[in-house]
Order: C-alpha cells, then sequence, then structure tokens
C-alpha cells in the first residue's frame, strides 16, 4: 500500500476523533507519486455544513501531472459536494468520509498510482 493511500485511510480514523468549536484544518497531503501524480489532499472540519452541503467536511482532493488537473473532489459554497474529471464537472453524492476517500482513492489508481 502507497503512503499515499496511508495516508488517505489514516485520514478516516482522525476526522472520527477530533472535536471542534470553529473550522478547523484536520488533515493535509501533498505528494507526488513515482508515476509524477501530485495528490492533494485538505480538510477543514467546518461548524456548520458548507451550503449546498448535508456534512461538517471542506475538503478538496486533487490528482494532476504537469499542472493539468484529472481527478477532483471538492465542496463549494453553492454548489456542494461535486467531483472534476479533465474539463467534466460532476455532481458527487456525499455518502461518508470514508466512501469519499475510497472513490478517490479508486480514481487515483485508476489512473495508474
Amino acid at each position: 500500500m502507497s503512503h499515499f493511500v496511508f495516508g488517505l485511510l489514516h485520514l478516516s480514523n482522525i476526522l472520527l476523533t477530533i472535536q471542534y468549536m470553529k473550522a478547523e484544518r484536520v488533515f493535509r497531503l501533498k505528494e507526488t507519486l513515482p508515476n509524477g501524480l501530485l495528490v492533494e489532499a485538505i480538510v477543514w472540519r467546518v461548524p456548520e455544513p458548507v451550503p449546498g452541503c448535508t456534512h461538517d467536511f471542506k475538503y478538496r482532493l486533487y490528482c494532476g501531472r504537469e499542472g493539468q488537473s484529472l481527478v477532483r473532489y471538492d465542496n463549494e459554497r453553492g454548489k456542494g459536494d461535486h467531483k472534476h474529471v479533465g474539463d467534466l464537472e460532476v455532481p458527487y453524492t456525499f455518502v461518508s468520509f470514508e466512501k469519499l476517500i475510497a472513490d478517490f482513492i479508486d480514481n487515483v489508481e485508476r489512473l495508474g498510482a
């Protein structure tokens, strides 16, 4: 299992134990994989859901190469949870944080990670 996958799986355990009172960054990962893919993940726990979402996370999970975004999951005010694949943006149904991480890892692995 790569350091990247381990880091993201470890994130789910961290998030289950953190308590918050205001927006708090709970995780950040930035790693260049052996195949040249850049993976970045940053997650905040927010005191109330981002407009358009029903959970208490603000996140951006990114995978790209040479400045080009290949896959990205994020949630932003008014848009809610969504996913970018290349230039295409599609809604993402947030089920759980663990499922979000699993879906992102699956996408990264399909890119050859």
